[in-house]
């Protein structure tokens, strides 16, 4: 298995090179807000509000001490906005009071920030500070089983059953490229299988469409 992994590992590399974090951000606070509001949202929405966000309220400091109604209001179209408003207050004012206003490089601290799981510090950590671990979004989950790569749902299962097949220093780039793979191509619930690049490699290429023309119009990208 390790070597049909690394397979379409390289594959998905070929047919990804420009792949990486779709969420706007300038550093590692922004990235750490920025991906709590993206839990059940999309990238897309979420980068339509940061910007606006983070005008007003440039770093821990300030969202800190800002008001509910005000973040609510900006924050509104990526849903949750009530429960987002007051987790990203909140791990604000952690980080002022705990972390000397410094976004924490480890796993162990960031988990202790509200509204943050692994999957959110592994991002962080990931993209902001080269710390390598593995993102067990929706899309990595979907496609590590028809890879073949583990045969569960739950998140832990996935994140150790992609540890144990790919080196630390191919996690966070692999796990960009799986989810562009996920969002572009092999879609939830019609896979274009008869464009995918691999589509040769793939255990489950005969779940989606096969026609490669029909299936090259089921291909969404690029993402804006």
């Amino acid at each position: 298995m390790t070597g049909l992994a690394r397979a379409i590992g390289d594959a998905l590399a070929g047919a990804y090179p420009e792949a990486r974090c779709e969420l706007d951000f300038t550093s590692p606070f922004e990235l750490l807000v920025a991906t709590v509001l993206s839990a059940q949202s999309t990238d897309r929405r979420v980068n339509a509000v940061t910007g606006t966000l983070f005008r007003r309220y440039p770093g821990p400091e300030a969202l800190a001490g800002a008001e509910p109604a005000d973040v609510e209001e900006i924050i509104r179209p990526v849903g949750f906005f009530r429960t987002k408003t007051a987790a990203v207050i909140e791990l604000s004012r952690r980080i002022v009071d705990d972390f000397d206003a410094r976004v924490p490089d480890s796993l162990a601290d960031l988990v202790t920030l509200p509204g943050v799981g692994r999957k959110t510090a592994n991002v962080v950590l990931g993209n902001a500070f080269g710390v390598p671990g593995v993102t067990p979004d929706t899309h990595l989950i979907r496609l590590a089983n028809r890879f073949g790569w583990v045969a569960s749902t739950k998140p832990g299962d996935v994140e150790k059953a992609v540890e144990a097949l790919f080196p630390a220093d191919e996690w966070v780039m692999l796990c960009h490229r799986v989810i562009w793979h996920g969002r572009r191509c092999c879609h939830a619930r019609r896979p274009a299988c008869g464009a995918c690049p691999v589509r040769e490699l793939c255990p489950s290429n005969d779940i989606g469409e096969q026609d490669p023309a029909i299936a090259a119009g089921l291909i969404r990208e690029p993402r804006a």
